[in-house]
C-alpha cells in the first residue's frame, strides 16, 4: 500500500480498494489453479508453465510493475490457440475435458496480463471458478474440500471488494478521506475477519440445500471417478506379478465397518476374484458370468451352498470403495447377501461378484457373510471323490516343470489326507521362502520354476500360484484368489482402512462335502500390516471417509437414511422429553403431598416459615427500589462525588415538585424552554438560579454547582410552603 502523505503518494479510498481488489483477485486465481493442480491430473508442463506465469504475476503485483499485453497481440494469441486446441484434442491429450482445461488455463494467463476493461476482471473471476469446477470433476479426494474452502474465502473477499469498487466509482458524493493512514489497514483487517464468517455461512447454507435437495439417482460426482491401475490387478486376466506392483502403493482402497466391531477384532481377507486357469504366466477366470436378481427385500443372494458349517458366524458389514477403477465387489469369505444401488449384478462359478451397472460404479454397499470355517477334523474326513465339474481346477497346461510335482510329493510324503497335504505345502512355502517386492525386470520363461528352485523369494502371487499348482499335481482342486488383507483399524470412525499395499493373493482348495477352504502360504512379513497411525492421521482419514460417502457418493439412498435417522432422533428426543416431564411431575406431586401432610401436622411452625419466606419475597421484589433509594440518598448527601448524576436527580425532583403545582414539563422541552413557560415571575426567578446550577453540574460536571442544588431545592420548596 502506498505511503500516506500530502503529495502524490496520498492514499485515497478508491486507490486502497483497487489495491486490495487486485491482490484478492490474484489470490482467487492462485487458489483456483492450486485446487485444479491438487487433483494430480494436470501434466507437468502445464503445471510448470501456468505456475510460473502466476508467480511472475504475483512478483509484478508486489513490485507494482504494470505489464499489459496489447490488445492486438491478445487477439493473435487467442486465434493461434484455437488451432492448438484442435491439435491438443485430436493428437496430444486426446481428451475433450483435458483440452478444455488447457484452454481455460491459457485464457487465464492471457487475461492476467491484458486487463484493459472492467469485463476482464469479471472474466478472470469466472475462469477461476471454472478451474474449481474442473477440479470437482477430475477428483473425488477430500483434499478438494480444503482447497475449495480456501477458494471460497478468497471468492467472498474478491466479490465484496468488487462491489465496494463499483460503489466507489458510481457514487455521486465522494466519501470523506480519513487523515489516519491506519484506517485502510483496519479496513483490510475487518475484511479479512468478515470473509471467513461469510464463507462459513455460505457453506452452511449450501450444505443444507445439498443434503435436502431431492435426489433422483446415485451420487453425481462418484460417476466421474477415473480408473486406475487397479483395473489390471483385479480383472478376469491377471499376469503373474501384478499384485506386487499394486502393493507398492499406499493409497486407501476402501473403508469397511463391521456391525458390533468397535475394537478391530477381525483379521479377514476381502475376496475379490477367483482365477482357475493358468497358462504358466497368466491366471484367468473360468466360466461365464450369470446375472443375479434382487429378492423381495431388495438384496442380491450371492451365497453358495459349498461352504456350509454346523455353527455359522454371520457378520454384517458396510464397504465404502474408493474409485479404484474395478467392477468387482470385495467381500468377506462365504458371502451370503449383497445390497446396494446397483441395477445389474452378476456372479461366476467361483463366487466372484461383478457390477454390470456402468452408470453406478462400485462405491457403497453392504453385505452379509458367514466367516466360519470347517474344522480340521471334518476336513481330514473329506472323501477324495472330485465332482466332474471341478476337474478344470486340476488342469496343468502347459506342461509344468517336472521338478514341481516331485517337490510336492516330497513335501507331502508323510501326509495321509488332502487337508494334511495342503497344510504341509502351506507350511513349507511359508517357512522356506522369503518375501520381497523387488522382482527381476526380465520376465523368466517359467516364473514358478524360477521362484521355487532359483530365486526362492517373491511376493504373494508367487506363493499362492506355487501352492495352487502343487495341489493340482496331488489331485486336489485349487485356484488363486486376489483380494485384500485387512490393513488398519481407525477407532475414531470404527472402520477398517484397507490400502493398496494390502493387496493379496491366496489359495482356495476344494474338499468334497466341505466346499472351498482358504490357505495362505505367504510369510507374515509380506502382509500389509498396521502402520501405527497418529491421532491426526485418524481424524484426517475420518474426514476423508465422510467426504467420500456423504458428498461424493451422496444419493437418494443416503438421503433416505439421513431422513429416517433425523426422524428417529426427533422421535426419541420427544419421547425422552415426555418421559422426563412425567417423571418430574410425579416427583413434584409427591413432594407437594408430603409438604401438605407436614404443614397440617405442625401449623404454627410452618406458619412462621411461611411468614419469613413472605418477607424474603417482599424484600426481593423491592430490592431494586431499595437499591435505587439508597443510591439517591448517597447522591443527595454527597453530590460532589458524581456531579452529573446528582444534577439529574435533583432536577427530576424539582420537575416532580412543580408538576404537583400545575407546571408540567414535556419531554420535548429543554430546561430553558420549560423555564419560560412558568407564568409566576417570582417562581421563575427562583428557578433560573436552579436551572443554571443544574446545567453547569449536568453538562459541565461542576462540583460547586452540584453542591448548591440541594440548597436551592430547599429554598424553593420552603418558600412555597410559606
Amino acid at each position: 500500500m502506498p505511503d500516506s502523505g500530502n503529495g502524490k503518494n496520498t492514499i485515497t479510498l478508491p486507490a486502497a480498494i483497487e489495491r486490495y481488489f487486485q491482490v484478492s483477485l490474484y489470490l482467487l486465481l492462485l487458489t483456483g489453479f492450486g485446487t485444479l493442480a491438487s487433483t494430480g491430473t494436470l501434466d507437468a508442463p502445464t503445471v510448470l508453465l501456468v505456475g510460473t506465469a502466476l508467480l511472475y504475476r504475483g512478483y509484478c503485483l508486489g513490485k507494482r510493475i504494470d505489464i499489459q499485453i496489447p490488445t492486438r497481440w491478445t487477439n493473435l494469441l487467442t486465434l493461434a490457440y484455437g488451432v492448438f486446441f484442435l491439435a491438443d484434442y485430436f493428437f496430444l491429450s486426446r481428451s475433450f475435458l483435458t483440452a478444455t482445461v488447457h484452454l481455460v488455463l491459457f485464457g487465464m494467463v492471457v487475461r492476467l496480463f491484458s486487463v484493459h476493461k472492467e469485463r476482464d476482471n469479471y472474466m478472470l473471476a469466472i475462469l477461476a471458478f471454472l478451474m474449481v469446477l474442473a477440479a470437482a470433476v477430475l477428483t473425488v479426494d477430500s483434499v478438494f474440500l480444503l482447497a475449495f474452502g480456501a477458494f471460497m474465502l478468497m471468492a467472498v473477499a474478491t466479490f465484496v471488494l468488487m462491489e465496494m469498487r463499483r460503489s466507489a466509482r458510481t457514487a455521486n458524493i465522494p466519501a470523506r478521506e480519513p487523515g489516519d493512514r491506519a484506517t485502510y489497514r483496519r479496513m483490510a483487517f475487518f475484511l479479512a475477519g468478515a470473509s471467513p464468517v461469510l464463507g462459513v455461512l455460505i457453506l452452511a447454507g449450501a450444505s443444507v440445500i445439498f443434503f435436502l435437495l431431492p435426489r433422483v439417482s446415485a451420487g453425481y460426482l462418484g460417476s466421474f471417478a477415473g480408473g486406475s491401475d487397479m483395473t489390471t490387478g483385479f480383472s478376469d486376466h491377471v499376469q503373474l506379478g501384478r499384485i506386487g506392483q499394486i502393493q507398492q502403493s499406499n493409497a486407501v482402497v476402501m473403508h469397511i465397518q463391521i456391525d458390533g466391531d468397535t475394537r478391530g477384532s477381525h483379521d479377514l481377507k476381502w475376496r475379490g476374484i477367483a482365477l482357475g486357469r493358468f497358462d504358466g504366466k497368466v491366471w484367468s477366470a473360468a466360466g461365464k458370468r450369470l446375472p443375479l436378481y434382487r429378492q423381495e427385500d431388495g438384496r442380491f443372494a450371492v451365497g453358495s451352498a459349498d461352504a456350509s458349517t454346523a455353527k455359522p458366524r454371520l457378520i454384517h458389514y458396510r464397504v465404502l470403495m474408493e474409485p479404484v477403477g474395478t467392477n468387482i465387489f470385495f467381500l468377506a469369505p462365504h458371502a451370503r447377501y449383497l445390497n446396494g444401488a446397483y441395477r445389474a449384478v452378476a456372479t461366476d462359478r467361483t463366487g466372484s461378484i461383478y457390477n454390470l451397472d456402468l452408470a453406478h460404479p462400485v462405491g457403497v454397499y453392504d453385505a452379509d457373510s458367514d466367516i466360519a470355517e470347517p474344522s480340521p477334523q471334518d476336513l481330514r474326513r473329506a472323501s477324495d471323490a472330485i465332482p466332474a465339474d471341478l476337474h478344470e481346477y486340476l488342469q496343468l497346461l502347459p506342461p509344468i516343470d517336472p521338478r514341481i510335482p516331485a517337490l510336492a510329493q516330497q513335501i507331502t510324503g508323510t501326509a495321509g489326507n488332502s487337508f494334511d497335504k495342503a497344510t504341509a505345502l502351506e507350511r513349507y512355502l511359508m517357512t522356506n521362502f522369503g518375501y520381497t517386492l523387488e522382482m527381476s525386470r526380465v520376465a523368466p520363461a517359467d516364473p514358478l520354476a524360477e521362484f521355487l528352485f532359483v530365486r526362492k523369494q517373491g511376493h504373494c502371487e508367487y506363493f499362492a500360484s506355487s501352492m495352487a499348482i502343487m495341489l493340482r499335481t496331488l489331485g486336489i482342486p485349487s485356484r488363486v484368489v486376489n483380494g485384500f488383507r485387512t490393513s488398519e483399524f481407525n477407532d475414531v470412525t470404527g472402520n477398517y482402512v484397507v490400502r493398496a499395499s494390502s493387496a493379496h493373493s491366496w489359495v482356495e482348495a476344494y474338499f468334497p462335502g466341505q466346499g472351498w477352504v482358504s490357505f495362505d502360504p505367504t510369510p507374515g512379513g509380506g502382509l500389509g500390516g498396521v502402520t501405527g497411525w497418529g491421532r491426526v492421521a485418524l481424524y484426517i482419514d475420518a474426514m476423508a471417509s465422510f467426504w467420500r460417502e456423504w458428498v461424493v457418493d451422496y444419493d437418494s439412498a443416503h438421503q433416505k437414511s439421513l431422513g429416517e435417522d433425523a426422524m428417529q432422533r426427533s422421535r426419541n428426543a420427544v419421547d425422552g422429553l415426555r418421559a422426563w416431564a412425567e417423571h418430574h411431575y410425579d416427583n413434584m406431586l409427591a413432594k407437594a403431598r408430603r409438604t401438605q401432610r407436614r404443614v397440617s401436622q405442625s401449623p404454627r411452625g410452618w406458619g412462621a416459615v411461611g411468614f419469613v419466606f413472605g418477607l424474603l419475597l417482599l424484600a426481593m421484589a423491592n430490592a431494586h427500589s431499595l437499591l435505587r433509594w439508597k443510591r439517591e440518598r448517597r447522591l443527595a448527601a454527597h453530590p460532589e462525588k458524581a456531579p452529573s448524576q446528582a444534577a439529574a436527580l435533583w432536577y427530576q425532583r424539582m420537575v416532580h415538585w412543580l408538576s404537583k403545582r400545575g407546571w408540567r414539563k414535556t419531554e420535548a422541552q429543554t430546561p430553558t424552554e420549560f423555564l419560560t413557560r412558568i407564568e409566576d415571575a417570582a417562581m421563575r426567578k427562583r428557578l433560573e438560579s436552579f436551572t443554571q446550577a443544574y446545567e453547569a453540574a449536568r453538562f459541565g460536571a461542576s462540583t460547586e454547582d452540584a453542591r448548591r442544588l440541594p440548597e436551592l431545592y430547599e429554598e424553593i420548596t420552603a418558600s412555597e410552603k410559606k
